[in-house]
């Protein structure tokens, strides 16, 4: 096969301060994070088609470790350092190519991934600091970290997720796979009345971690119980967990790929 028909991919780590965007999925609206990186990388390489994340992140979701693949043409040289280096200069300040590689052309960045961790932020004290607007969901007052985890350590393990996820509305609720498996669901105090929730996954539902957070916020506050918990993960009881904490305070931190 000629140089010409062949392909070269680009896998790269993405950061991102997620608050001035639509979230990751393209849109119409074009101020989403695969929208700006593919005008980005097409003012580069005009033969670039796309651009593919390991997943969507919702609008106003942040993320440290972001993973997406493109393709150039096989006679295209760049190198992967020379390709983070010029995308930077052409996205906004809020969205920065942390690495960039060239890798084999079967791999990809959402079918590939093996597992996802992600971390949620929760300020505690009377007043949110203004650098923390956006970034951390302010829960003036949540005490009992020992509670807090006891009740995460009821997600560890394999259920069925389908009543801690939102409707994508695709017509695949009803029939899309809700078992996941959450390797580890722990906090840890991170400073001065915030703490860190963190989350690592074979993989996450739409809004899945958000209504993880949220239910179990709730049930710290006494107003779910555990055992009404235990009933949503074995999909009895109540058709919905109770509460979907906000964006603010959610990061992808990283994404898992076999041989790594």
């Amino acid at each position: 096969m000629g140089a010409e028909n062949e392909k070269r991919r680009f896998k790269l780590v993405i950061a991102y301060d997620g608050r001035p965007y639509d979230g990751w999925q393209s849109q119409v609206s074009g101020n989403t994070i695969q929208d700006i990186l593919l005008a980005g990388l097409q003012s580069i390489c005009p033969a670039v088609k796309m651009i593919q994340g390991s997943g969507r992140t919702d609008a106003g979701v942040s993320a440290e470790g972001q993973v997406a693949h493109f393709d150039t043409p096989g006679e295209w040289r760049m190198g992967g350092d020379e390709w983070r280096k010029a995308l930077n200069t052409k996205i906004p300040p809020t969205i920065r190519i942390l690495a960039a590689v060239e890798v084999p052309g079967d791999f990809h960045a959402r079918f590939g991934a093996i597992g996802k961790c992600y971390r949620y932020r929760i300020a505690t004290g009377d007043v949110l600091p203004p650098l923390q607007v956006g970034l951390a969901w302010h829960r003036r007052g949540l005490a009992g970290k020992e509670r807090l985890s006891e009740v995460l350590g009821l997600y560890e393990g394999t259920h069925q997720f389908r009543l801690f996820a939102a409707n994508r509305n695709d017509g695949k609720d009803e029939t899309r796979d809700a078992e996941r498996t959450i390797f580890e669901a722990s906090v840890v105090e991170s400073g001065d009345h915030q703490l860190d929730l963190h989350f690592h996954g074979n993989g996450f539902l739409y809004k899945m971690v958000r209504f993880l957070v949220g239910t179990a916020v709730y049930c710290v506050e006494g107003r779910v119980s555990m055992s009404e918990i235990d009933q949503l993960l074995k999909e009895q009881g109540a058709t919905k967990a109770p509460y979907c904490a906000p964006p603010d305070g959610l990061s992808l931190q990283s994404v898992h790929y076999p041989a790594e």
